[in-house]
């Protein structure tokens, strides 16, 4: 049996090292974190630079991707159970319509409702995981509904590289929905009596099927130019491939609240990328919105702190 048909060894536990090590550790899992969320933001400007439509560019992404984590990430290719394909689906759906998405509006709409999801997921959790929707939610869940808000009260105009603002919108929020089911799935899998799976196994589960599903509408491809070929290698590659393993060793020696921190580099990046490569740039309202939706995001994660027992 090769090495890389192994299980992954386990690191030490952190109460098991010296506070240097553990500090270097701990170092190293937030740069890491860094890495991936930058990485995961370069996404919107990427999709941008290519000609190809997006369901070519969501197929080639969610292929190339899946054929290099099933070379490199060995969890990612056991114990896929009904289960990792029913999150699965959620995941496809979530990648391809945020493709779409950012094709047809600014990649700042796109990442930003697509954001939201933490409204969907307090909807959700109380049906699929049995966790009651708190009074101190309801705070949170206005604060991202008042910014979702700010990008349909007035109606962005058409430019080249947003073609129909108001149909990219619409796709963003199932983004948000599909995404919000992703986490919730994630979840779910991993209750105690439901054999429990590991969440690489949807990630790679979900590529394949995106690819698949997008793949008659995507061939044939049309003559594909140096930097399209480029664009979807560094998407699957890169923009998935290698951050969804990087996230994935990070996250086990960060607590929780800091890697959601350090995540949200993802949103407030995407925007920036995409201004400096195609000149797209933000709306006042888009940014209003975005500002409210992360603030959200990060009192939504601090209250789930403040929510531990001591």
């Amino acid at each position: 049996m090769s090495k890389s048909s192994s299980p992954d060894p386990e690191p030490p536990p952190a109460a098991d090292l010296p506070d240097h090590a553990r500090a270097r550790r701990e170092g190293a899992a937030r740069l890491t974190l860094a890495v991936a969320a930058l990485l995961f933001s370069t996404g919107g400007a990427a999709i941008k630079m290519s000609v190809l439509s997006s369901w070519q560019v969501a197929c080639l992404r969610s292929g190339i991707a899946t054929l290099v984590l099933v070379a490199v990430w060995p969890v990612g290719r056991r114990g896929w159970t009904h289960r990792t394909v029913l999150v699965a689906i959620a995941y496809a759906a979530c990648v391809v319509s945020f493709v779409s998405a950012t094709k047809l509006t600014t990649a700042a709409n796109a990442i930003y409702i697509q954001s939201t999801a933490p409204l969907y997921i307090l909807l959700m959790a109380p049906a699929f995981l049995g966790e009651r929707f708190e009074r101190r939610d309801l705070g949170i869940a206005v604060l991202i509904g008042m910014g979702l808000l700010c990008f349909f009260v007035s109606a962005d105009k058409p430019q080249a590289s947003a073609p129909n603002p108001l149909l990219g919108n619409g796709l963003a929020m199932i983004s948000g929905v599909t995404y919000a089911g992703m986490l919730v799935g994630f979840r779910w899998m991993q209750r105690p009596g439901r054999g429990q799976s590991d969440p690489a196994s949807v990630i790679v589960a979900g590529n394949l099927l995106a690819a698949l599903v997008c793949a008659p509408m995507a061939f044939p491809l049309p003559a594909m130019r140096g930097v399209d070929w480029s664009v979807v290698g560094f998407l699957g590659v890169v923009q998935i491939g290698i951050a969804y393993v990087l996230v994935t060793r990070g996250v086990k020696h960060v607590p929780a609240f800091e890697a959601s921190l350090i995540l949200l580099l993802e949103p407030t990046l995407n925007p920036v990328w995409t201004w400096l490569t195609v000149g797209e740039a933000p709306t006042a309202a888009a940014i209003i919105g975005g500002v409210l939706i992360l603030t959200a995001t990060v009192a939504k994660s601090w209250s789930a702190v403040l929510r531990k027992p001591a």
